[in-house]
C-alpha cells in the first residue's frame, strides 16, 4: 500500500462515508476533506469533519501504518498539533500530538472496494512508459479530452511563467519580449539557446532603426551571431563585416554569441543557423512591430502569409558564407511557420491574456493551436500507437505535456484518466 493511494482514496472519499467511525467507535461525518498540501506540514488542510457531536476545522494527516506519526517525527512538530483526523490504512498505534492529547484515527482497511486497489496495481503493472495504454480503449472521451483540456492549459501557464521571467529583464517591453521569444523559436531545439542570446545581446528597439536596410539587419545580427569575425574570401561576407564595425560602435554593441556555440551537426543545410539568421532578419524587416502582428491577427491564413517571408538573395544561393549552392534555398517554410505560432504566438497570446486579466487572448491562442495541423514527434507517435486521436497542435501539445508531466512521473493519481481506471467497477 502506498501513502499517495491514500491520499486519492481521502480527497475523493473513495469508500462508504456514510458509516464512518474512529477506531474508539466514535462516529465521523465529513463535511469537506480539505485540500492537498503540497508544501510542509500536514497532508491536508482546511478540511471540516464531524466526530461524534462536535464539528472540528483543521487538518487530516494519513499514513499508511499509524507509527509513522512518531517515525515522522509529527509528535514534536508544533505544525501538527491542528491536525484534528489521523486516516491510516493500518492502525497498529495511538499517537498524540505535542501536548501529548490524543488525535481520533480512521482506518481505511476494511472499508475500501477490493476492486479499486485491484485496479491500482493493475495500472502500475505494466512495464510501459504509458501505464494505461491497455486501459484507454474503455475510458470515457470526455473524460480523455478534459483532461487534454487541462494539461494544455497547464503547458501554457508554465511557458506564461518563463515569460514572466522577462517581464523584468526588459521593463515590462513585451514587443522585446516577443522579439526575444522569436528568436529562441527559429533555432528549434538545437540552437535555442544561442538564438535567445543573440536575441538579448540585439535589441529590437535597434533594428527597428535600420529596417528601411535590409543588408544591415543582417550584418548586426550576423555580427553579433559571430559570424563576422574572421576574415573570409567573401565580397558579401566583407560587405557585411565592414558595416557591422561601423554600426556596433554606432549602438555600443558588446554582448555577442560565441561563433562555438552554433551547432551545424545533424541539421538539414535548409536548417543551418546561417540560414535561419538571414530569414529572421526577413522576419523583421518586414514586420517589425512583433508584438502588434502576434496580438491582432484577423485569421490565421493571414498571419502565416505575413511569415512566409523570402531570405535575401545571397542566403537563396548559400547555406554559409562562402559556400555556394546550385540548388536555390526555400524561403521559410509551413513547417517553420507553425512552429513559429505553436510556441511563440500562442504562448504569448495566453501570457499577455493572464498579464491582462483577458479572457479572449487566452481562449485566442487555444483557437490558434486548434486550427493549426498536429505535430509528428517520439511522444505524439506513441500515443498514436495506444489509440490516442491527435487531430491539431491542441492535440499534440497537450500529449506532449501529458506524457512528460503525467506519464513519465507515473502521476496516474492525479490524472483524470487514471482515476477514472481505478475507480471503475
Amino acid at each position: 500500500m502506498e501513502e499517495a493511494f491514500l491520499h486519492f482514496l481521502w480527497k475523493f472519499q473513495h469508500f462508504n462515508s456514510r458509516e464512518l467511525d474512529t477506531v474508539s467507535g466514535q462516529e465521523i461525518t465529513v463535511f469537506h476533506p480539505g485540500y492537498l498540501n503540497t508544501d510542509a506540514g500536514p497532508d491536508f488542510n482546511n478540511a471540516k469533519i464531524k466526530i461524534g457531536d462536535i464539528i472540528w476545522t483543521g487538518s487530516v494527516e494519513i499514513h499508511v501504518n499509524a507509527k509513522d506519526w512518531n517515525r515522522h517525527g509529527h509528535q514534536e512538530d508544533e505544525a501538527y498539533n491542528n491536525v484534528i483526523l489521523h486516516v491510516v490504512w493500518n492502525n497498529d498505534a495511538v499517537i498524540h500530538r505535542q501536548n501529548d492529547s490524543e488525535i481520533p484515527a480512521m482506518e481505511l482497511k476494511g472499508i475500501v472496494d477490493h476492486r479499486m486497489i485491484e485496479n491500482y496495481q493493475r495500472l502500475l503493472e505494466p512495464d510501459a512508459e504509458i501505464l494505461c495504454s491497455s486501459f484507454l480503449e474503455n475510458v470515457k472521451s470526455i473524460t480523455i479530452y478534459s483532461m487534454m483540456d487541462k494539461v494544455l492549459a497547464e503547458r501554457m501557464q508554465e511557458k506564461s511563467e518563463n515569460i514572466f521571467r522577462e517581464i523584468a529583464l526588459t521593463e515590462n517591453d513585451w514587443e522585446e519580449i516577443a522579439w526575444r521569444m522569436l528568436c529562441k523559436n527559429f533555432g528549434f531545439k538545437t540552437n535555442a539557446f544561442p538564438f535567445y542570446d543573440l536575441g538579448k545581446s540585439l535589441p529590437l528597439k535597434i533594428l527597428k532603426k535600420e529596417v528601411h536596410n535590409p543588408k544591415t539587419v543582417e550584418a548586426l545580427l550576423f555580427g553579433q551571431a559571430g559570424f563576422l569575425d574572421d576574415k573570409m574570401d567573401d565580397a558579401y561576407h566583407a560587405e557585411l563585416a565592414a558595416e557591422y564595425a561601423f554600426k556596433s560602435m554606432k549602438y555600443s554593441l558588446e554582448r555577442r554569441v560565441d561563433l562555438h556555440q552554433w551547432k551545424f551537426l545533424r541539421l538539414r543545410p535548409a536548417n543551418f543557423p546561417t540560414v535561419r539568421i538571414a530569414q529572421l532578419a526577413a522576419v523583421v524587416t518586414n514586420h517589425s512591430n512583433l508584438f502588434s502582428l502576434f496580438m491582432d491577427f484577423e485569421g490565421i491564413s493571414a498571419l502565416k502569409k505575413q511569415l512566409a517571408v523570402t531570405q535575401s538573395e545571397y542566403w537563396l544561393h548559400h547555406y554559409n558564407f562562402g559556400s555556394k549552392t546550385e540548388n536555390e534555398i526555400g524561403k521559410l517554410g509551413t513547417g517553420s511557420i507553425e512552429n513559429v505560432l505553436i510556441n511563440t504566438v500562442a504562448p504569448l497570446l495566453f501570457a499577455y491574456g493572464v498579464y491582462k486579466d483577458r479572457e479572449e487572448l487566452k481562449e485566442k491562442s487555444f483557437e490558434l493551436l486548434a486550427a493549426i495541423k498536429p505535430e509528428t514527434n517520439s511522444i505524439t507517435k506513441k500515443w498514436k500507437e495506444v489509440g490516442l486521436e491527435i487531430k491539431s497542435a491542441f492535440d499534440s501539445q497537450a500529449s506532449i505535456e501529458l506524457f512528460n508531466q503525467y506519464c513519465l512521473k507515473k502521476r496516474c493519481l492525479h490524472c483524470a484518466i487514471g482515476t477514472e481506471i481505478i475507480s471503475c467497477k
